[in-house]
């Protein structure tokens, strides 16, 4: 066994790291390691170029902590909304609950609103001023991975140019399989899973540019035990008519007559839908004077995205390769801890590196701390979550209430949201003592 690294020390040969995926988790992965010493790494990223699409996220306390440490905040905050109040709604318009975030519940950090796009130009631009610009290459796809016999990785791979299709494999010293849900990594290291479930619903995405005064400043998730609305804004209001950028998520079951999408149920990948078919399906939907129809109307565009999920692995690592973000456990698609997680992972990852002379020995320690950890979040996610608990407000009561304390007893709630807010563990208490991935790199 290869003996534990004192805390600052860097094993004595810099091995080449490369990251499968060039999205948050890769990024990150990217970043923590360069901070704890690492100066060989290659990020590798199927689409041509690093864009500013997709719609918005959510980053935990814990996760804006660890990109604190990067050094990575104040840009962030730029293009970002601190997030306030949760507020949770039965589709019949009475309030379940309503909870501080971030600072206002007791956090060093801030929990941050933020467009995805934004989030991920910070980090490309932060990976290429550190690491180089070599350091991020686009237009490059892992296809495959075969394990050599002294545990290192041969990475197959693919480059497109227009019609023109190459071919290649590299042997990194070390391997991380960043690449999403439907990850090649994963699937090589796991070739009898098959590809990821579709679990019956559909999520339609987007984002539109509003009045603040139309989105208020709190989170919305609201809805039944058939369909949701998640609403927020993401930015600070700008402009002579003060507008802010708002994230909304729409939930419904694939089969009912009438949703875009039924009629292809057995499609598998995200496609743009035109919002007037949404709209039908949540009419009169409004929750504190914020109209999810009209939030609707404002939108740019909105995607339809089949909701596919994993099973939990028993094992992310093997020899020199290892999984990370969705790749090794995919969140609930709702839920605020996919990029959270995904970032956490990133710093774990390089700090258990940093303190093993031996990469499959750093990989191993990796796993050991983040796999029961997030398989324990995941199960949290879908048993315990804002959209659990509406589920169990609408089994009671579902033509909705008068007095939500006759539902669903203060004391109740309380026991959820507490068992909620200690898995991870993401607790102000242990948030608050400080980054626990912090490698000082002595001086040359």
């Amino acid at each position: 066994m290869s003996p534990h690294l004192p805390h600052g020390q860097r094993p004595g040969c810099d091995p080449h790291v490369m990251i499968a995926g060039g999205g948050i988790a890769g990024l990150t992965t990217a970043l923590a390691l360069h901070a704890a010493g690492f100066e060989r790494v290659t990020v590798i990223e199927s689409a041509p170029a690093v864009r500013p699409v997709g719609a918005g996220l959510d980053l935990m306390p814990d996760a804006v902590r660890e990109l604190d440490a990067l050094g990575l905040l104040d840009a962030l905050e730029a293009g970002s909304l601190h997030t306030r109040e949760l507020r949770c709604y039965h589709r019949s318009g009475g309030l379940i609950s309503r909870e501080p975030r971030g600072l206002g519940a007791g956090y060093r950090w801030p929990q941050l609103s933020v467009h995805r796009g934004h989030l991920q130009q910070v980090l490309a631009g932060a990976v290429r001023a550190r690491l180089g610009t070599s350091a991020l290459i686009t237009g490059i796809r892992a296809t495959g991975v075969e394990l050599l016999a002294d545990g290192r990785p041969r990475l197959r791979l693919e480059h497109r140019e227009g019609p023109v299709r190459g071919r290649a494999s590299l042997e990194p010293d070390v391997l991380i399989g960043a690449d999403g849900i439907r990850s090649a990594v994963r699937a090589a290291l796991n070739p009898a899973e098959g590809g990821p479930a579709r679990n019956g619903l559909l999520v339609w995405r987007g984002v539109s540019r509003m009045p603040a005064r139309a989105v208020g400043s709190f989170m919305l998730v609201a809805g039944d035990d058939r369909q949701k609305a998640v609403v927020h804004p993401m930015s600070r209001p700008s402009g002579p008519d003060r507008e802010v950028l708002v994230n909304w998520a729409l939930t419904r079951p694939a089969d009912t007559p009438g949703t875009a999408g039924h009629e292809r149920l057995h499609g598998n990948r995200c496609r743009a839908v035109p919002v007037d078919a949404l709209l039908p399906h949540y009419d009169g939907w409004e929750f504190a004077g914020v109209s999810v129809p009209a939030v609707l109307r404002a939108a740019y565009t909105a995607h339809e995205h089949p909701m596919v999920d994993r099973a939990p692995l028993d094992r992310w690592t093997h020899g020199r390769t290892t999984l990370i973000g969705d790749a090794a456990h995919a969140m609930h698609p709702l839920g605020p801890h996919g990029a959270t997680q995904a970032i956490v992972d990133a710093r774990a990852l390089a700090h258990a590196l940093a303190r093993h002379a031996d990469p499959a020995e750093g990989l191993a320690a990796y796993e050991r701390e983040r796999r029961p950890a997030t398989t324990a979040l995941r199960c949290a996610d879908r048993a315990l979550g804002p959209g659990a608990v509406i589920d169990l407000v609408h089994a009671r009561a579902p033509h909705g209430f008068t007095d939500i304390h006759r539902v669903l007893p203060a004391e109740e709630l309380a026991a959820l949201t507490t068992r909620y807010a200690a898995t991870g563990p993401s607790d102000p208490t242990t948030v608050n003592q400080g980054s626990p991935y912090e490698v000082p790199v002595p001086a040359p």
